[in-house]
């Protein structure tokens, strides 16, 4: 897909005018680009039941364009978003918060995309109690920018501090928009989130009249390069997601590119998750490098990727790439801090080159979406829940239920200090 061939339906044109937010329509005033809230995309998925759709990081262009071509070949909601290490003011990509929405929005125009998108501003991270103020500044201007969603992720944090983060930072997300939270990652990859550590965050946030969208698990899975075969716990996922159902709030799952398709499956069909964050996969796949069926890079007998001759990138500047890499010492994971230094130099190929990177994306993300998310055929009903509540805006997904006196900061703390908890190493999972 190219050029916009799209034929625009009644329905779509009637969301277009009353479901995109105010700063999408202020930045883009002429746009057919459906940027809509990530609330609609959640709703969406459990309109069908069952499904989830990809949260696709766009850390290149082409791997935006290929995600954003899938979508409309599957009719599904998406989201396509980029994490604050990835993208923030100390990032490795080109694609950052205050880009990431007009390139949505070109590529959505270009190609003649009708499904709906949100921007996700993905684990907004807040590591310690000093990051909030420099945060009330800065949460602002992502909006500003055209972010419809984000992450506020306190989740290295203890329990209480991560509560007092998210309860001190939502006054600068709009109502309107998608919100995650998450919990678990202090404890890094052996110290699983409990049912306790869950139902507090959510229910302090609720007696507090915040409604989350998503909440984000350490469910035994890790960020980026998979080596291991644990994987995302999914009766755990399922037994956490139970006891949030007063709350209505969805699940958003990390770190997909390390799980089998079977597993990512389960996830969707007997879990509460609407949402699937897929990164590292994306990257590799758009570079042309070998990949397994759920795209986990493939290593030769050294320890090397290996590129498929004729795929992805070029060959001249793979080995350009992988040089420049290895000055740098960077290896595995670390490959990701190419995508800054090399942007310009992938746009920079011939369009075929980059036809092909973004098809790569394409197929994989399309198989993803209808095959193992479920996902097929969603863009028609977030359509429909943008009609339905005749506003960019479709309200929270839950009441207040719990007693706003029983959550001050010092009841809060006290009952932070008895959670059942589940301990290990630390965390440190940005993206």
């Amino acid at each position: 897909m190219t050029q916009s061939t799209a034929v625009y339906s009644q329905d779509f044109l009637k969301a277009l005018e009353i479901g995109r937010p105010p700063n999408i329509k202020k930045l883009f005033p002429n746009s057919r680009a459906l940027i809509v809230s990530g609330k609609y995309i959640d709703r969406a998925m459990l309109a069908k039941g069952g499904a989830m759709t990809i949260a696709a990081n766009g850390r290149s262009n082409l791997v935006i364009r290929g995600s954003l071509a899938a979508a409309q070949r599957a009719n599904a909601a998406i989201i396509i978003e980029i994490a604050r290490s990835e993208g923030g003011a100390s990032s490795y990509c080109a694609t950052n918060y205050w880009n990431i929405a007009r390139q949505v929005d070109a590529l959505c125009n270009e190609m003649g995309v009708t499904a709906p998108v949100a921007i996700h501003a993905d684990h907004y991270g807040i590591k310690k109690p000093e990051d909030v103020a420099p945060a009330a500044v800065e949460i602002p201007t992502l909006f500003e920018a055209g972010i419809t969603s984000i992450a506020i992720d306190a989740s290295h944090m203890p329990d209480a501090q991560n509560l007092a983060a998210n309860l001190a930072l939502n006054e600068f997300v709009p109502d309107w928009a998608g919100l995650e939270t998450e919990v678990g990652e202090i404890k890094g990859k052996s110290g699983l989130s409990t049912v306790d550590e869950a139902k507090f965050l959510i229910a302090g946030l609720n007696a507090h009249g915040i409604v989350a969208d998503w909440i984000a698990l350490n469910n035994g899975t890790t960020h980026g390069i998979e080596a291991s075969d644990q994987g995302i716990q999914v009766e755990l996922t399922t037994e956490i997601h139970k006891a949030l159902e007063p709350y209505a709030t969805s699940g958003a799952q990390h770190g997909t590119s390390g799980n089998n398709s079977d597993r990512l499956r389960r996830i969707a069909a007997e879990t509460h998750t609407t949402k699937a964050n897929v990164a590292t996969a994306l990257q590799m796949i758009s570079w042309g490098l070998e990949v397994n069926d759920y795209g986990n890079a493939q290593l030769d007998a050294d320890g090397n990727f290996i590129k498929v001759k004729g795929q992805g990138l070029t060959e001249e500047l793979w080995e350009e790439m992988k040089a420049y890499a290895a000055k740098q010492d960077w290896k595995g994971g670390n490959y990701k801090k190419l995508n800054l230094p090399f942007e310009n130099k992938i746009m920079g190929q011939p369009q075929e080159v980059r036809a092909r990177m973004a098809k790569r994306v394409e197929d994989f993300v399309y198989t993803l979406l209808t095959d193992v998310f479920n996902a097929g055929d969603t863009a028609p009903l977030a359509i429909e829940a943008i009609l339905k509540a005749g506003s960019h805006d479709p309200g929270p997904k839950a009441e207040r239920i719990e007693d706003p006196a029983d959550w001050t900061p010092e009841k809060y703390q006290a009952r932070a200090a008895s959670l059942e908890k589940e301990d290990g190493p630390e965390g440190d999972f940005d993206d």
